[in-house]
């Protein structure tokens, strides 16, 4: 079983001591996002558990628990996203500075093969044009040097709740938005994949797209997976099964795991967050937040069968 600490929030940024809590005690309780009612218990314990995907943006207040999570025979790695919107896309984040420290830190704790750098999505804009992309990879790239074997992307899609919610936030301003995937932004798209893959080359970083559909096979970047099998088995030496998850989006390749999250609850507030998609339940969601819960989210009394390694896992 593999934990994912969350794509839906920043668990490391904001809700370490939970987690904590729930590694301590064993447990911890997912409630479905569409249906509040169902609401099933997992086991943390390290022998139901084969590896734990921390997502985060800083995970600063979590590095404290390292050696705790170690003592416990608990394996974990990082997706860290290292993007240098600053204010303008992602205006609750440290200063880019301040997170890249973070994340040299905790690669010398950990070894660079598990912490994964993310430069996750490319917002192609007026004020984040295909060359300013290239610059700041290269420039961030370059900071990071040891610190990440591996360097994920993708780029920003205009569908659902996220593409008009940056819309929305973007309203009134003089920055434009770009669809590199529309026909008209071919010579943009082969521009920004020549410029990753050429960056990536220099730093010896193995490079993957994230969910993307396109195929970028002609410019030497695979499509990747971020729960993905194939590292979880190389960094730890445990047999994980290779199916994709079926819960995740078409053009993920994604292994089956167990999310701890909930939406609408990351106090980064990024604009284009998918998983942020209800500007008014952020600060009720954040209110019903206790560190002693068993879920992350409110509180929830009854008998709730936790599921272990060889439960049927849905």
């Amino acid at each position: 079983m593999i934990i994912s600490a969350s794509r839906r929030t920043d668990i490391p940024a904001f809700y370490s001591e939970w987690f904590m809590a729930r590694v301590r005690e064993g447990f911890f309780y997912r409630v479905n996002p569409f249906n509040s009612r169902q609401i099933t218990g997992f086991s943390l314990k390290a022998e139901d558990v084969d590896a734990i995907c921390f997502w985060t943006k800083y995970p600063r207040p979590l590095l404290k628990y390292l050696d705790e999570l170690d003592e416990r025979g608990l394996n974990y790695y990082f997706q860290y996203t290292l993007n240098p919107y600053d204010g303008v896309f992602e205006p609750g984040v440290p200063p880019l500075q301040e997170r890249i420290g973070v994340m040299l830190e905790l690669a010398s704790r950990i070894g660079p093969a598990r912490v994964v750098w993310r430069y996750d999505p490319i917002i192609l804009s007026s004020y984040s044009p295909v060359s300013w992309h290239i610059e700041q990879a290269d420039m961030i790239a370059g900071q990071l040097a040891n610190a990440t074997c591996r360097l994920m992307f993708s780029f920003y899609d205009f569908y659902g709740k996220g593409e008009g919610r940056l819309s929305r936030a973007l309203a009134g301003s003089v920055i434009t938005l770009a669809d590199i995937a529309a026909p008209e932004q071919q010579a943009a798209l082969e521009h920004i994949v020549y410029g990753f893959k050429t960056i990536a080359d220099r730093y010896k970083l193995e490079i993957f797209s994230c969910s993307e559909e396109v195929d970028l096979s002609a410019g030497g970047i695979r499509h990747g997976a971020c729960i993905d099998g194939d590292l979880v088995r190389g960094l730890f030496g445990l047999n994980v099964p290779s199916v994709r998850d079926k819960n995740q989006r078409a053009a993920c390749r994604c292994v089956p795991s167990v999310d701890m999250g909930s939406y609408n609850s990351c106090r980064f507030r990024c604009r284009y967050c998918y998983a942020n998609y209800n500007e008014g339940l952020i600060e009720s969601n954040c209110r019903k937040h206790s560190p002693d819960s068993p879920s992350l989210l409110s509180r929830y009394d009854g008998r709730i069968e936790v599921r272990t390694r060889n439960s049927n896992i849905k």
